[in-house]
């Protein structure tokens, strides 16, 4: 008994130790709590590029975004749009500025995605009331990028349409000055105290697919700040699932080793052999 007991030992050791802390502490949702995922595109030749990914508990729902190429320094606004009565919204493109004035402003944008739903501000209220407040809205760091992480109690309609919501962020730097004003393109047709700069959509994005499998905890916080490791959602699901995989390969594989084979088993390979 001892040498098998050696031998699982030996098998777990040859296990790296990233793989037993995936294996055994990865945060991987349940079956039975869907996730999904959007890839943010940009708008308004913005440069501006991202993930987020949407995981329901209830009515609980968690918003993960990081996104890059935003303005440095500046409040970025961003809402889940669309309906939750059946329509199908989509993200619109460059070519939907209908007044031609060389800018897509939300006006033009909500025929295609449709009203906020949902805005994503980082505390307070997160009702379509709140879809300008600036003030509550993440902070792009220095190098543009946006981490954002919150959990929202939402009805039980958005649980039911989850899929034919998506995620909108605000906000151009149209005449490269580092900020928003208006001399950029004016003021917002939305609220003439701001900026069209500050309300004009940066990216957009629809839900992707069902059920991504695990979700990153801890690796992105609400708010302004760097995306931790730049290390993108598909990696982060990808390693949590072969990891758990191997160490469960190996684990099987050494139990197997250590079960004992019956008396009778033996009994009959011993007469076999005698023959």
């Amino acid at each position: 008994m001892m040498p098998k007991r050696i031998g699982l030992l030996a098998a777990l050791a040859a296990l790296p130790a990233a793989l037993l802390t995936v294996a055994v502490s990865s945060p991987v949702f349940a079956a039975d709590t869907p996730a999904y995922q959007i890839d943010l595109a940009q708008l308004n030749s913005s440069g501006a590029k991202g993930t987020a990914l949407l995981s329901l508990r209830g009515n609980a729902l968690t918003v993960w975004i990081k996104s890059e190429g935003m303005v440095p320094g500046q409040p970025s606004a961003q809402h889940l749009h669309g309906s939750t009565d059946g329509h199908d919204f989509q993200c619109p493109d460059d070519g939907d500025d209908t007044n031609g004035d060389g800018i897509l402003d939300n006006t033009e944008a909500t025929v295609h995605y449709g009203d906020i739903n949902i805005s994503l501000t980082v505390s307070g209220g997160t009702d379509a009331g709140s879809g300008l407040a600036v003030d509550r809205m993440p902070v792009a760091d220095a190098a543009g990028k946006v981490s954002y992480k919150r959990t929202i109690t939402v009805g039980q309609d958005v649980v039911d349409h989850i899929k034919d919501l998506h995620i909108v962020q605000h906000g151009v730097d149209r005449n490269d000055n580092g900020k928003y004003d208006f001399e950029g393109a004016g003021k917002s047709e939305l609220d003439p105290k701001l900026p069209q700069e500050a309300t004009a959509p940066t990216d957009c994005g629809v839900v992707k697919g069902a059920a991504v499998g695990s979700v990153p905890v801890g690796g992105v916080e609400t708010g302004g700040g760097a995306a931790a490791g730049g290390v993108s959602s598909g990696a982060l699901i990808g390693s949590a699932g072969a990891a758990s995989v191997a160490a469960a390969a190996v684990l099987v594989l050494a139990r197997r080793r250590m079960t004992p084979t019956p008396v009778a088993a033996v009994a009959k390979t011993k007469a076999g052999g005698a023959a």
